[in-house]
């Protein structure tokens, strides 16, 4: 399953999708709902590299995946516990990306600022769950015939979730327009049953949507026939009637991959939406987790120190779950942590195919005495950076970033919005531009710790080396911070 977390995430963050579509049943989707206001780099056992690239058309197995298998037999469904999830809450579309929550998708929104809301859902794989965002703004209030909201990153359309929305579209108007900010399966996947459920709104997807393994046809790939190219500025057209301005960030990777977000600006709120480009986090859980009995035992999972483990729901063993889930989100095989993929692990779970959080308590990863020094570096308080997989795909675009970048910091913005973990971000146009911390260096340097990145170093200097277009910058660098691992155990 552990190559499972990393095939969904590379996949993703390489931005193709999977060449199969949601269920035309989607078209008869509709919605209502109830308001609720990731034996050297700590890997051992590991036969063949985790990394499946886009260029990589071959399958990857190995004795730790196979085992792996077994597991799936015996909890591949969401768990059964029940909390305060309903039937609203119910995505019966869910298999086409079969990942945590599964059909179980809990829809919980909030005020960003006026006349901006957000809705988050949950997605990950071995309880490595984080926060999936879609954003709302309201638009030409002060003129009956054209206010309305503009949808930013569809999430899954719930009953729940369109049942909040419909609260909004009661108070501010119709649903005018909805945009689908990136090429990358786990936003794409929700966007055309979205897109369905308001057929008379604009639907704008980024012009350079795609499929893996085969390149099909955007309906194909789930989305409706009315689909529109978005386009690449606003500058140069009215399309927003001056509400708001958007532009779009494109950089090639690699052959056969391609990366893309909008940059959306709603300047009533002074308030900016990315989709992938930034994120931050800090030490808190976020509240999609918290708030949802069956979702907080993903940040309890984590917080085991051994296969057996019952850990008392604290508010300090939910911060240890989250710094740990946060870690292995960001880094795969983190360097304070140790992972073992090999089959030893798997069939101790198997011996407990009834543990009470699933997984058979399936426990690949130790950690070390410096986990949480290497958190504490790695968020910075909640000062925003870039993951490191999507900075792999920036570095090689340094032009276009710099392009992209000039023009978005010239709005007045005061927050940003990103469409996973913390939102919003209370930062500037210029402490914005900072997160990009490799374009102002003649390297490609992260903020975190160098131990972190060292994985994902040599596998882009490894497996994926033929996927990804060399870059001026080199690999990912970092700070020494001393960091070390656990020791293996015997």
């Amino acid at each position: 399953m552990a190559r499972l977390l990393f095939l969904l995430i590379l996949i993703s963050t390489f931005n193709g999708t999977l060449a199969f579509a949601p269920s035309s049943t989607s078209r008869d989707l509709r919605c209502i709902t109830a308001n609720s206001a990731m034996k050297e780099d700590g890997v051992e056992g590991n036969t063949l590299s985790p990394f499946y690239s886009v260029s990589d058309r071959r399958s990857l197995f190995s004795k730790a995946s196979l085992a792996a298998a077994a597991l799936v037999t015996v909890n591949v469904s969401p768990l059964t516990a029940e909390a305060v999830i309903t039937k609203e809450a119910n995505w019966p579309l869910w298999t086409a990306l079969p990942v945590a929550p599964f059909n179980r998708r809990r829809t919980i929104r909030y005020e960003i600022a006026p006349g901006v809301y957000a809705f988050d859902q949950m997605i990950g794989i071995y309880y490595v769950q984080v926060p999936i965002r879609m954003s709302v703004v309201t638009v030409h209030q002060n003129d009956p015939n054209k206010k309305g909201l503009v949808v930013y990153a569809p999430v899954a359309p719930t009953k729940e979730c369109l049942s909040l929305m419909q609260e909004l579209i009661d108070q501010y108007g119709p649903v005018r327009d909805i945009i689908l900010p990136s090429v990358a399966v786990e936003h794409k996947v929700n966007a055309g049953p979205f897109a369905r459920a308001y057929p008379k709104a604009n639907f704008y997807a980024t012009d350079k949507q795609y499929a893996f393994p085969l390149n099909l046809p955007n309906s194909f790939l789930g989305l409706p026939s009315w689909t529109k190219p978005l386009p690449r500025s606003s500058r140069d057209s009215d399309i927003w009637g001056g509400e708001l301005e958007h532009e779009v960030l494109t950089v090639k990777p690699g052959i056969g991959s391609m990366y893309q977000d909008v940059a959306l600006y709603h300047k009533h709120s002074e308030t900016m939406f990315v989709c992938d480009a930034v994120f931050a986090v800090n030490e808190e859980p976020p509240k999609i987790l918290i708030e949802e009995e069956e979702y907080t035992k993903a940040l309890l999972f984590h917080a085991r120190e051994t296969k057996d483990d019952i850990v008392e729901d604290t508010p300090e063993n939910r911060r240890k779950g989250w710094r740990r889930i946060v870690l292995l989100f960001d880094f795969f095989f983190p360097g304070s942590g140790r992972g073992d993929l090999g089959p030893g692990p798997v069939l101790e779970a198997l011996k407990s195919p009834f543990y009470k959080d699933g997984w058979g308590g399936w426990k690949p990863f130790s950690w070390g005495d410096d986990e949480v020094k290497d958190f504490n570096v790695f968020s910075a308080g909640g000062k925003p950076t870039v993951l490191p997989i999507i900075q792999i795909i920036l570095s090689r675009g340094p032009d276009e970033m710099r392009r992209w970048l000039g023009v978005v910091t010239k709005w007045k913005f005061k927050r940003v919005v990103p469409m996973h973990l913390d939102a919003p971000l209370a930062i500037t146009p210029s402490e914005f531009e900072d997160a990009f911390l490799f374009l102002k260096s003649d390297y490609n340097q992260v903020r975190f710790c160098d131990e972190d990145v060292e994985f994902l170093r040599k596998a882009e200097g490894g497996p994926l080396n033929f996927s990804v277009y060399d870059t001026s910058l080199g690999t990912l660098r970092g700070e020494k911070c001393g960091i070390q691992r656990p020791k293996k155990k015997a």
